[in-house]
């Protein structure tokens, strides 16, 4: 599988012109539907010209705007796939030894963190490591394992960090806690889930710094993130894969835990006290 649209932007954004940038950021915010308008329409939404939106668009390494529109399109097609559809795609690929999914797993951790610019995984890590920060974490139905596993962790090494489990009445309740001192990390892939996406709209709005982490097609939640961390799913079987989000998730683990040293590592000497209490 080829870079998607959004993957390109992200190895590139940091080399682009002001302009090119912003039509960057305004079509991630409204992805992949704003790419499908015609040029005049994306340079008005975007606020720049449409020379601007041409550059962008062969900047991404696409020959000209239709190219750029026809590879929106297989990703839309692609993000609108059902489970059922995808098993008649993996039926005609599969292998008796299993190869296939395991190669696909490998290569879609490499290609996540060949595509994931340092700068914002840095980014993440700073606000990670901020004890003033409150971390609050949640997933959809298949990504929340995610979301706990992370939070397991980041609990046994600092504090204020809260998974919003249970009904989705349980999450609004925390609303009320949310403000700017805190991050929410949302975790959304294919098929995106409308009640993360009401929950992102009600926490940004209140002031919270949202940290999406989804996958190469980018779930509608991206247009209330700080934060886009976009993770390589698609595997030759009828699921989805989580395995590259949930090396993300050890890696922001390891490293701030690395960070936070000796405060990470009095708190888990205090915890394990505790426990054999």
């Amino acid at each position: 599988m080829g870079a998607s649209v959004a993957e390109r932007i992200a190895e590139r954004l940091e080399a682009m012109p002001a302009g090119e940038r912003r039509a960057a950021q305004v079509l991630v915010a409204n992805y992949p539907l704003l790419g499908l308008k015609t040029v005049a329409e994306f340079s008005l939404q975007a606020g720049v010209s449409s020379p601007t939106i041409l550059r962008f668009v062969s900047r991404l390494g696409f020959q000209n705007y239709p190219e750029f529109q026809s590879a929106l399109q297989e990703e839309l097609a692609a993000q609108l796939q059902s489970p059922l559809s995808r098993a008649t795609d993996a039926a005609g690929e599969r292998q008796d030894d299993g190869t296939p999914m395991v190669a696909t797993t490998i290569d879609n951790i490499r290609e996540t963190f060949r595509h994931l610019p340092q700068s914002q995984l840095q980014a993440v890590l700073t606000s990670l490591c901020n004890p003033k920060v409150r971390v609050f974490l949640l997933g959809g139905r298949f990504s929340d394992p995610i979301a706990a596993y992370l939070a397991a962790h980041l609990t046994v090494i600092r504090s204020n960090v809260v998974h919003l489990a249970g009904q989705e009445s349980n999450w609004r309740d925390r609303l009320i806690d949310m403000g700017k001192q805190d991050i929410v990390l949302l975790f959304d892939i294919r098929r995106y889930q409308e009640s993360l996406m009401r929950f992102a709209e009600k926490a940004h709005g209140r002031g919270a710094q949202i940290i999406l982490f989804t996958d190469q097609w980018l779930s509608p939640i991206a247009r209330f993130s700080q934060h886009v961390i976009a993770g390589r799913t698609a595997v030759p079987s009828t699921w989805d894969s989580s395995a590259a989000l949930f090396v993300v998730a050890e890696t922001l683990v390891a490293e701030t835990t690395r960070r936070l040293g000796e405060d990470a590592a009095r708190r888990i000497r205090e915890m394990e006290l505790l426990r054999q209490a």
